[in-house]
């Protein structure tokens, strides 16, 4: 059974290639290309074998945790999908604790794949210092490449239509952003490290300790912390990295057992018409009310008018400021609250935008959490990235990274608490705002100063709930190392739980208002 499925797939894999000339040529190109490149990095991998214990080992967690995430990431990202995909095997009755394996294995038949044995088995020869380090490494090397190729298959699987009708591109734009949330900030950090200071080095030793305690990189460490001395280090790391392929199997495992027992849809010429969100998110209320937004988001003029300005609304502050003689270095720091401040203030008034089509939430007995926290998805996609990697590039303008977690806290917390004040503001105090299809600055006549007070409290009540996380980053900022992570810490807390408890309260103003908010709707 293995040496059949392998020369199935050796035999598609070439025939793809052969079937057109100029792809012969390309993917000789190819593997010329690929095969110097790779007989590079294992003579430097060689080299590694007179440098440092610990160099070595920082170089190479970092590295290999960066190799995890592409064979993670890649795939969902671009769409691979694998010529033995075990939904096409599924009418060979081979029970799924055959056909996981062997796949998986079939899989290495690849030209990343055969790479990364080739990479792997050469971090053996930069750790043969000793017997020890060198059945360590052995066993690390084989944990990598299963490791990866496992992530890979995973990846392949669910992007490839493990569910069918989610193939969509909203589920790639998900992956995308996910694929800037783990790999921006680790770019960002060595780039903005000082290699030309002594203490450059360091910092890159604590970042790669940091990863060797994580799924992706504590593979990579395993053999260092062996040549190092550190022999309880190397045994947790090692139970790290096993335990992970272990958990990666299970996951692989069962979606070959569902893509065997489960009837693929016939999928037509033309394909599906895609439902966008709709196919990416749940049929649950919230999640319907989320993928609706989303797409409201993504198409009307009002949302994306509001999207292009935010991020424009800090940096103008930016000048007066410079002029009035405010040091350069401490504005790095300004744009990324303001910017979470106002993403989760643009909610503050959403309910006005449906319009009349908010009768329909109403009439079908939507509970109002359901609506509160879907209406919140379209912010939380576009405000993590924006707090995760704008934290990482504020701090590297900043020069200092031990504000990092002090930049975080407070972004977050404006973040997640301007959008829990909004939630219940936009069900208590709604006011008349452009209608569907009008200019976004198009705004109607009307009487009165809700409008005013929910602006003024949607955007004073966070900042004023944000002021303990303020206190805290400004003692940091202020040299008091004891109180590095208390903005974190307490930012974090605080916003999630406004955040909680704004959903609850809107959602039961929203159920207890329904006739007043379908009379608004149709008045306005």
């Amino acid at each position: 059974m293995v040496a059949q499925l392998l020369r199935l797939r050796l035999q598609l894999s070439l025939g793809a290639v052969a079937r057109r000339p100029g792809r012969v040529t390309g993917a000789i190109l190819l593997i010329v290309v690929v095969g110097l490149g790779t007989w590079a990095l294992v003579n430097g991998l060689i080299g590694l074998a007179d440098a440092s214990a610990s160099n070595a080992r920082d170089l190479l967690v970092v590295t290999g945790s960066f190799v995890v995430l592409g064979f993670l990431l890649i795939p969902s990202m671009l769409g691979v999908t694998d010529p033995l995909d075990p939904r096409t095997l599924a009418t060979f009755s081979i029970r799924s604790s055959v056909l996981a394996p062997t796949t998986l294995l079939a899989s290495l038949l690849s030209i990343p794949s055969l790479v990364l044995v080739v990479l792997s088995f050469a971090t053996v020869a930069t750790w043969s210092r000793g017997a020890l380090e060198t059945v360590f490494a052995v066993v690390s090397a084989l944990l990598a490449i299963a490791t990866c190729a496992l992530a890979a298959r995973i990846a392949e699987q669910v992007a490839s239509g493990a569910f069918v009708t989610r193939k969509s591109r909203e589920l790639r734009v998900v992956f995308l952003l996910l694929a800037l949330v783990l790999v921006a900030p680790a770019i960002i950090f060595v780039l903005g490290i000082d290699w030309g200071a002594g203490a450059g080095l360091s910092d890159f030793g604590r970042a790669a300790d940091a990863v060797s305690w994580t799924p992706f990189g504590a593979v990579w460490a395993v053999p260092g912390e062996v040549a190092l001395g550190n022999m309880g280090a190397a045994i947790g790391k090692l139970a790290i990295a096993a335990g992970t392929t272990a958990v990666l199997y299970v996951a692989w495992w069962g979606l070959v057992h569902r893509a065997l027992h489960t009837v693929t849809r016939e999928i037509p010429e033309g394909g599906f018409g895609s439902l966008g969100w709709f196919d990416v998110l749940p049929a649950r209320a919230s999640s319907s009310i989320a993928a609706r937004s989303l797409s409201y988001w993504g198409r009307d003029a009002r949302y994306i008018v509001s999207i292009l300005i935010i991020p424009i609304l800090p940096f103008l502050l930016i000048p007066p400021l410079l002029i009035a003689g405010v040091p350069a270095q401490p504005l790095a720091l300004v744009p990324l609250p303001f910017m979470c401040l106002f993403l989760g203030w643009s909610l503050h008034n959403d309910l006005a935008f449906d319009a009349s089509a908010v009768w329909l939430h109403v009439a079908s007995g939507v509970r109002g959490y359901a609506d509160r926290l879907g209406r919140t998805a379209p912010t939380l996609l576009i405000g993590v990235p924006i707090v995760v990697i704008g934290s990482m590039i504020s701090t590297a303008f900043y020069g200092d990274w031990s504000i990092l977690p002090s930049l975080f806290g407070v972004s977050t917390c404006l973040l997640l608490t301007a959008l829990g004040v909004a939630s219940y503001l936009s069900t208590r105090f709604p006011y008349p705002a452009a209608a569907p299809g009008d200019s976004p600055f198009q705004q109607p006549q009307y009487s009165g100063s809700r409008g005013g007070l929910s602006q003024t409290f949607g955007l004073l009540v966070p900042v004023i709930l944000t002021l303990p996380a303020l206190f805290f980053a400004w003692q940091t900022l202020s040299g008091d190392t004891d109180a590095t992570m208390l903005p974190l810490l307490v930012g974090v807390g605080t916003g999630i739980l406004v955040f909680v408890v704004g959903i609850w309260v809107g959602g039961r103003a929203f159920d207890k208002r329904g006739p007043e908010i379908i009379e608004f709707a149709t008045s306005h």
